[in-house]
C-alpha cells in the first residue's frame, strides 16, 4: 500500500469532490472505500457521487456489486487490493476514498483469519435484539464489548457470530492486525457545526431528488444492503407510519450520530494528519493534494 493515497473522513465533508479533482489533476484513479455505494442501487441513498465527479477520473467499487449479495470487510478487502494491482499494472496512481473504517482498515493494515458467516447462525443472531445481542457480546468477549459501537447491528451479530464459531474473543482476533504496513493519507473533516448543516441539506436534497420512489422501486436487498442509512426510515414513511417530516428528521439525525461516530473512529484508528476544510477549503486541500510529492509520500517523511 506504499503507492496508495488514503482520503478518508466523516460523511458528507466533500471527500469524494476532492478526490475527484485531486485525481483528475494527477491522473490517479479512485478506488472507493464504502460499505454502501459498492452496491448497485440506492444511488441517491448512499449519496454517491454525482456524474460532474465521476467523469473527472475512472472510479473502482461504485455500484459494483448486486443489492442482493452479502458483502464484508474479506470480500472487499480481496476486490481492492485485485483492483488496485489492476490499477498499478497500467502505471497509474490510487487514490481510496471513503468513510468506512474497517473496510480502510482493512487495506492499510491487512486482516485476520476469521471464519467465514454461517448462514444458521446468522439467522438465529438477525433475530436477537440490539440488547441481546450487546448482552452475549458482553459475556464472550468483555474486553470487545467495551469498544464495539452497542448501536451498529451489523458489528454485533458478526463480533457474536465470530467468538461463537470460533470460541476466541473477537477482541483478541482483531489484534492480529498488521500495525506496521506504511501508509499515506489525509484525514479531512469540518467543524461540527457546518458538517451538521451540511448532512441536514444533503437529507432534504435527497428526497427533493426522488429518494423515496428510489427505496419504493427497490424490491430485494441482501442482508449488508438492508442496513443501508435510511432505508428502514423510509420504509416507515412508505408504510404510513411515520411523516415526510419526520422521516427526513430521522435519517438527519442518524446521518449526523453516524458521521460522529466515523470521526472518532479514524482519530483513533489511522495516523493521518487531519485537515479542516471548515478553515482551509476544499480548493486549499485540492491544491494541497495535487503536489506529486503528496501521493508519492514524500509528505510523510
Amino acid at each position: 500500500m506504499t503507492r496508495v493515497f488514503f482520503i478518508v473522513g466523516p460523511t458528507a465533508t466533500g471527500k469524494s469532490e476532492v478526490a475527484a479533482e485531486v485525481a483528475q489533476k494527477l491522473d490517479a484513479e479512485i478506488v472507493s472505500a464504502d460499505a454502501f455505494q459498492i452496491y448497485r442501487g440506492l444511488d441517491l441513498l448512499t449519496a454517491k457521487p454525482d456524474q460532474a465527479a465521476l467523469a473527472k477520473a475512472r472510479h473502482h467499487l461504485i455500484s459494483s456489486v448486486p443489492l442482493t449479495e452479502e458483502m464484508n470487510v474479506e470480500k472487499y478487502r480481496a476486490t481492492a487490493d485485485a483492483t488496485i494491482r489492476d490499477i498499478h499494472s497500467r502505471k497509474k496512481q490510487v487514490i481510496v476514498v471513503g468513510g468506512s473504517g474497517l473496510y480502510v482498515k482493512a487495506l492499510t493494515h491487512g486482516l485476520a483469519k476469521l471464519p467465514e458467516a454461517d448462514r444458521k447462525l446468522r439467522e438465529t443472531l438477525e433475530q436477537a435484539t440490539m440488547e441481546e445481542l450487546f448482552r452475549s457480546l458482553s459475556a464472550l468477549d468483555p474486553a470487545g464489548a467495551k469498544q464495539i459501537d452497542r448501536h451498529n447491528r451489523r458489528r454485533l451479530v458478526r463480533a457474536v457470530e465470530v467468538c461463537l464459531l470460533s470460541r476466541k474473543p473477537f477482541s483478541a482476533q482483531r489484534t492480529e492486525w498488521n500495525a506496521s504496513l506504511p501508509t499515506n493519507g489525509i484525514l479531512i473533516y469540518r467543524d461540527r457545526p457546518e458538517l451538521y448543516a451540511r448532512i441536514n441539506r444533503r437529507v432534504e436534497q435527497m428526497f427533493e431528488a426522488g429518494v423515496v420512489e428510489e427505496v419504493r422501486a427497490t424490491k430485494n436487498a441482501g442482508p449488508t444492503a438492508e442496513k443501508t442509512l435510511g432505508l428502514a426510515e423510509i420504509r416507515a414513511l412508505l408504510a404510513g407510519e411515520i411523516s415526510r417530516a419526520e422521516c427526513i428528521a430521522k435519517i438527519q439525525q442518524a446521518t449526523r450520530r453516524y458521521a460522529k461516530r466515523q470521526l472518532t473512529w479514524f482519530q483513533r484508528q489511522t495516523n493521518f494528519p487531519a485537515l479542516n476544510l471548515s478553515k482551509h477549503g476544499s480548493s486549499e486541500a485540492i491544491d494541497l493534494l495535487s503536489q506529486p510529492r503528496m501521493l508519492s509520500g514524500v509528505a510523510h517523511e
